[in-house]
C-alpha cells in the first residue's frame, strides 16, 4: 500500500493547550498503539511538571517536600534541558523565571518532540504534531508534496507573517504577545519583555527550539547575532511597529 493513502488524526485537550496529531503514514495497529500511547505520556508529563498543580512533581519538588531521587526520570531529563538550555542562552533562558521552579518554557516542546518520537518509533514517517501551535514535523504531507505551516501575523488578525515549507524533520515554535499578552519576563532583572511582536524559531528538535524561541524574545534586540550564531537555527522576527528581520537562512524555510 503505498504511503500516505490513509492516515490518523487525533485531537487531545491536555498540559493547558490543545495538541493536534496528522500522521500520513497507513494506520497500521502498531501506529494506533503508538498515538495512543504518545497521548498517554502527554498526560503524564502534564501530571508531572505541570506548575498549576499542587501535586505535582515538579510542585512538590519546588517546595521542598520531595528530592530529586524521588521523582521520575523524566524530571531529571528536562532538568539537565533545562541547564543545557541556560548555558547555550547565558542564561536567557530560566527555570525560576519568577522565583520558583518552572520549567514550562522547556515541557511543552520536550514532550511535543517526545510524542513525534514515540510515532517515529512505531514506523511513521510523516508526521505533524502540534504542542499548542507549537510544532515537530517529519516527512512530508503526501508523496511530493511537503508540509506548509503557516505563521500568524502577531499584529493583523487573519493574516499570516510567512508559510513555511517543510519537507524534512522541523521544529517550529513562537514565542509572542498576541495570544497571552506578555508573558516573557527577562531574567536577569524580572522586568516584563516587550520588545518583540512574535518571534518564529526553525530548528531540529523542539525540545531546544521552544526553549531557545523563548530566550531569544527575552534577549530582545541581541537575539539576532545569537540565532545566526546558533548551528541549525533560523528566525523570524516581528517588532511592534510592524517591521521584520530574518536571519540570513530563513528564507530556505520560506515558501
Amino acid at each position: 500500500m503505498p504511503e500516505h493513502t490513509h492516515g490518523l488524526r487525533h485531537v487531545e485537550d491536555v498540559m493547558g493547550t490543545v495538541f493536534s496529531f496528522d500522521i500520513r503514514d497507513a494506520p497500521t495497529p502498531d501506529l494506533r498503539c503508538a498515538l495512543a500511547r504518545a497521548v498517554d505520556e502527554l498526560h503524564r508529563a502534564d501530571g508531572i511538571f505541570s506548575t498549576y498543580r499542587a501535586d505535582s512533581c515538579i510542585s512538590r519538588l519546588d517546595r521542598g517536600e520531595i528530592g530529586m531521587h524521588d521523582c521520575p526520570r523524566d524530571v531529571l531529563e528536562v532538568l539537565e534541558h533545562c541547564a543545557h538550555a541556560a548555558r547555550a542562552t547565558d542564561g536567557w533562558f530560566s527555570i525560576v523565571p519568577a522565583g520558583t521552579l518552572d520549567p514550562s518554557g522547556l515541557v511543552k516542546g520536550w514532550a511535543t518532540e517526545r510524542a513525534s518520537r514515540i510515532l517515529q518509533e512505531a514506523g511513521a514517517r510523516h508526521t505533524y504534531v502540534n504542542g499548542g501551535g507549537d510544532l515537530q514535523i517529519t516527512g512530508r504531507r503526501a508523496p511530493g508534496t511537503p508540509w506548509r505551516v503557516g505563521v500568524a501575523h502577531p499584529l493583523r488578525p487573519g493574516a499570516l507573517a510567512t508559510v513555511i515549507t517543510i519537507d524534512r524533520n522541523l521544529a517550529v515554535a513562537t514565542s509572542g504577545t498576541a495570544e497571552r499578552g506578555v508573558h516573557i519576563f527577562n531574567p536577569h532583572d524580572g522586568s516584563p519583555v516587550s520588545g518583540f511582536a512574535s518571534l518564529t524559531l526553525v530548528g531540529p528538535g523542539l525540545t531546544l527550539t521552544d526553549a531557545y524561541a523563548t530566550a531569544a524574545f527575552a534577549m530582545g534586540p541581541a537575539a539576532r547575532e545569537w540565532v545566526e550564531e546558533q548551528d541549525g537555527y533560523e528566525a523570524l522576527a516581528v517588532l511592534p511597529d510592524g517591521t521584520e528581520w530574518r536571519t540570513r537562512g530563513f528564507h530556505r524555510h520560506e515558501s
